[in-house]
């Protein structure tokens, strides 16, 4: 992977405008990433992005976010891994805290039910079509291949998402050694952002995992938040564009006010940023190693093998009616035949779910 220098104003530019319009999720941005910096602007090739992925999923913090650090690093060092991280979190964080407000003041959420509506199947299809390319890559042999497979029944039988890209990098590693042998309470803001920068130094995998840890924590154990504040919460990080984990800043608000808010979103994202930078040419050296490709080709297929399972579960909730059908079919037309980019799709379907609710009202 060779590092190529790319402006700072580009990176932020770039990553503001995934930051604005990444709705649906870690799974979700990772797709319209592979579209932007695979597909689009050629910066990585499949397995360079594949390669990147695996790597997210070995440290902890939000997944899609340190995907965001990772290339920012690799265009511009330093100066873009915080450009292009700063950049995809800040609109959402924005975003998040102005509802919180609103929530606060008012004591309920705008309604956005129409927008989601007509967003979902949208994310399903970019994310599906990612899938296809990434998997194209990532499945070399009839071996990787069956890994995928048994990656994916693990997940589906409840095996942790750590333990299914474990096991599969140590299956490969196996694979590749055997074959090679053959052939050869109140919270002051100090606490809000210590309490969040702790999560984000031992929370690994997607946003949905923070959840557990904060209804465990905040509900359950210091009462600080109710269970429907919770909820509110997640609702919130699922309407709004960018990183799930901006949960954090509607929780942070809610309990130490807009300075809580700030203290908390810069808590959750900040180890993120460290690991990346600690890791980033870690990832290239394992590539280029070839005792370790085998267990990173296995990593690679667990994690599309995750993206597929995920898929899976939000589809069940996407395509509820012939509509829904139908603005996922002419997506796919207008991704597969005129390419365009997946992230203005997304504020098309948006538009779109507006306009319905204007309708039916």
């Amino acid at each position: 992977m060779t590092e190529t220098k790319s402006s700072l104003a580009e990176l932020a530019a770039i990553f503001f405008r995934l930051g604005v319009t990444s709705f649906g999720g870690p799974t979700a941005h990772i797709a319209n990433m592979h579209d932007e910096f695979v597909k689009r602007r050629q910066w990585l090739t499949a397995r360079e992005f594949l390669d990147l992925l695996g790597a997210t999923h070995f440290i902890p913090g939000p997944n899609s976010t340190e995907m965001a650090i990772h290339i920012g690093c690799a265009r511009a060092g330093l100066a873009g891994l915080i450009v292009a991280g700063a950049c995809f979190i800040t609109p959402s964080a924005l975003l998040v805290g102005a509802i919180a407000a609103v929530y606060v003041r008012f004591g309920t959420l705008p309604q956005f039910e129409w927008m989601l509506y007509a967003i979902k199947p949208v994310v399903i299809v970019i994310i599906l079509l990612a899938i296809l390319d990434l998997g194209i890559s990532a499945l070399k042999t009839r071996f990787l291949v069956a890994l995928g497979i048994g990656a994916i029944a693990a997940s589906v039988f409840g095996i942790g998402e750590l333990f299914v890209l474990f096991g599969s990098a140590l299956l490969s590693l196996a694979w590749h050694r055997s074959s090679a042998l053959r052939g050869s309470l109140a919270m002051l803001p100090p606490d809000v952002f210590l309490y969040f920068l702790k999560v984000g130094s031992v929370l690994f995998g997607s946003g949905y995992v923070l959840v557990a840890f904060l209804r465990a924590d905040l509900v359950e154990q210091f009462r600080i938040i109710t269970e429907k504040q919770l909820m509110d919460a997640i609702a919130v990080g699922q309407i709004t564009p960018g990183p799930l984990f901006t949960t954090a800043t509607f929780v942070g608000y809610l309990v130490a006010g807009s300075t809580g808010a700030i203290v908390a979103t810069i808590g959750i994202f900040l180890p993120g940023f460290i690991f990346v930078g600690l890791t980033h040419r870690f990832v290239r050296r394992l590539r280029e190693n070839r005792i370790a490709q085998p267990a990173l080709d296995g990593i690679n297929v667990a994690a599309v093998a995750l993206m597929v399972i995920v898929t899976w579960q939000l589809a069940q909730s996407a395509f509820v009616d012939l509509f829904s059908w139908v603005i996922a079919v002419a997506a796919a037309v207008i991704l597969w035949r005129y390419r365009r980019s997946a992230p203005w799709l997304v504020l098309g379907a948006a538009g779109t779910g507006l306009i319905a609710q204007a309708i039916v009202r």
